[in-house]
């Protein structure tokens, strides 16, 4: 196994791992996976514990648990298959441009009112809240305002984000079944013109989105791009 997060469970770091031999292709969707022997032996692990990952792997809908007919990677849904969480990063690298992140706030804390309705969660319930700003060269390109829902991604109260971006962790270590995405138009209060090295009141366009796993709300993300730069293409 490569190097894993020490803070985990090693279950959970195994977890981990195979999403991204999913992601990645070493593990074909709709392929068979090797027996629990062979993967203990792999990760240098119990069976057990190999046992528990791919079981709970199983409860997410990464794959299908067969009694003699072993464990196979599950086919994307219609859903899933046809529409994908965008990846900021490559948003900005494929149209020429270089990429870097900036993370300015990481706090667990209670949600406000407005957000834990949109969370679904309780007053007394914590969730991870970050703020980031990614660039287009050395030009704001879009602040994201996130947060994740803690009981639902546990892990994520471990992750520093400080060399992966939340929106590329997210798509690499969480599968998600559902989303909800809002599209609108704002303008600038003074905080997002400054990040964005705009004047107060210019606009700005917003995507609001969120998603789930199965019935787990994973996290409410409020994305703001300057409104005379960005511009949404959509082929149906």
């Amino acid at each position: 196994m490569k190097k894993s997060n020490e803070r985990l469970p090693v279950y959970q770091n195994i977890k981990t791992e195979i999403r991204e031999w999913i992601q990645t292709g070493i593990w074909k969707q709709g392929g068979l996976i090797p027996v629990e022997v062979t993967l203990a032996k792999e990760f240098g692990c119990a069976r057990a514990t190999v046992n528990r990952a791919l079981r709970e792997l199983a409860e997410e809908g990464i794959f299908e648990r067969r009694r003699k007919a072993g464990t196979r990677v599950v086919m994307p849904t219609g859903r899933s298959a046809n529409f994908e969480i965008p990846r900021i990063r490559l948003e900005i690298e494929e149209t020429g441009a270089t990429y870097h992140y900036a993370l300015l706030l990481r706090e667990v804390t209670v949600p406000p009112a407005n957000v834990r309705s949109k969370l679904e969660t309780s007053p007394e319930i914590c969730s991870l809240h970050l703020h980031c700003l990614h660039y287009s060269n050395e030009s704001p390109f879009q602040f994201e305002d996130r947060w994740i829902d803690l009981k639902s991604i546990l892990e994520a109260e471990q992750e520093k984000f400080e060399d992966i971006n939340p929106n590329e962790w997210l798509v690499k270590n969480v599968p998600w079944t559902n989303a909800e995405r809002i599209l609108s138009a704002a303008n600038a209060d003074a905080k997002k013109a400054e990040l964005l090295s705009l004047a107060e009141g210019d606009a700005l366009f917003v995507i609001q989105r969120r998603t789930w796993r199965k019935e787990n709300l994973v996290t409410y993300v409020r994305l703001y791009y300057p409104g005379r730069f960005y511009q949404m293409r959509t082929i149906l």
